[in-house]
């Protein structure tokens, strides 16, 4: 099964930005839809944000819509998470994993239907 890695977590003010990568190790990312999703202490892993395999589908949660970007380069077998404006309530580890669900809606963008996850990246964002 492939190994998803997160990186690029870090401790930053409120309105900083930050990018997270995914990439997967032992195979590719690219016939793949992936998701991003965030887990605030003592709250369920919720999606954030997920792309089709070809990044011509995404979707967002609320709460990080025209903050966050999500996008793709199958060719780095890498998918990103670029992060701005970042609030206080966005501080979290921050999982990526595989989508077992069509990026046709962001109900889909759920745990529920995540297949490998990788080990998570810390952000903090705090005055």
């Amino acid at each position: 099964q492939v190994q998803l890695v997160e990186s690029g977590g870090d401790s930053v003010q409120p309105g900083g930005s930050l990018r997270l990568s995914c990439t997967a190790s032992g195979g590719t990312l690219r016939f793949r839809n992936i998701g991003w999703f965030r887990q605030a202490s003592g709250k369920e892993r919720e999606g954030i944000s997920c792309i089709s395999r070809t990044g011509d589908d995404t979707s967002y949660a609320d709460s990080v819509e025209g903050r966050f970007t999500i996008s793709r380069d199958n060719d780095k077998n890498t998918v990103y998470l670029q992060m701005n404006t970042l609030r206080v309530e966005d501080t979290g580890v921050y999982y990526c994993a595989t989508l077992e669900a069509p990026v046709t809606t962001h109900r889909h963008c759920h745990r529920k239907f995540a297949g490998a996850w990788g080990q998570g990246t810390q952000v903090t964002v705090s005055s």
